[in-house]
């Protein structure tokens, strides 16, 4: 049988960090979400939807708290 097993539960070749990755970006994606124009798609020019999902993305970022946004540090 393939996929997680009989008894249910992960996937033998879970990759944890992998997994955190994923995580990170689908928590991104939720919160972009939350933004109305981003959610419903009111504009209807792509490039003024991208102007908006560039403008929701900075505003995340700078609500972070307390760190060094300009370091290559991660």
């Amino acid at each position: 049988m393939c996929g997680p097993g009989r008894a249910g539960g992960r996937h033998p070749a879970f990759d944890r960090e992998l997994y955190k990755a994923r995580n990170v970006v689908e928590r991104c994606f939720n919160r972009l979400k939350q933004f109305r124009a981003i959610a419903t798609r009111f504009d209807e020019l792509a490039v003024r939807h991208r102007a908006g999902l560039h403008l929701a993305a900075l505003i995340l970022w700078l609500r972070e708290p307390s760190q060094d946004h300009l370091s290559d540090r991660s």
